[in-house]
């Protein structure tokens, strides 16, 4: 863009122009506005414009959750006896499969003489009883 003639002198009679000043620029609420979106943009707070669909859908979602987070408590709280013993058989089981794991873990890391000695000490109970039976 060329420069006006004007521009050329340098004298001091001739008024030189002045950018006019924007008055929503200008106001205070416009500049704290501008600065706190600044911030947030820098600190990755961007506000994000959803579309309007993604928005419903998100919202369909979250009901969706809701709902079956209202149905599962529901059918919890409607448990009758047979489901409650069967539930406590069910635990008693899991501690039961759980103990007999954790021995078998610890006769795996016991050293092979401590097998072979309770293995011995087992057989001559066996023996002795045996011969007590007879």
């Amino acid at each position: 863009m060329a420069e006006p003639d004007y521009m050329d002198c340098d004298s001091d009679e001739i008024v030189k122009p002045k950018k006019l000043l924007n008055p929503v620029k200008s106001s205070r609420n416009h500049q704290d506005l501008h600065r706190e979106l600044l911030m947030n943009q820098k600190r990755g707070l961007a506000p994000q414009n959803k579309p309007e669909l993604q928005k419903v859908m998100e919202n369909r979602k979250r009901e969706q959750v809701l709902k079956a987070q209202k149905e599962e408590q529901e059918a919890h709280k409607k448990r009758s006896d047979l489901e409650i013993e069967l539930m406590k058989r069910r635990e008693t089981l899991e501690q039961l499969e759980l103990e007999q794991h954790k021995n078998e873990e610890e006769q795996e890391n016991t050293p092979e003489f401590v097998k072979m000695k309770s293995n011995l000490r087992r057989t001559k109970q066996e023996v002795d009883e045996q011969e007590r039976a007879t």
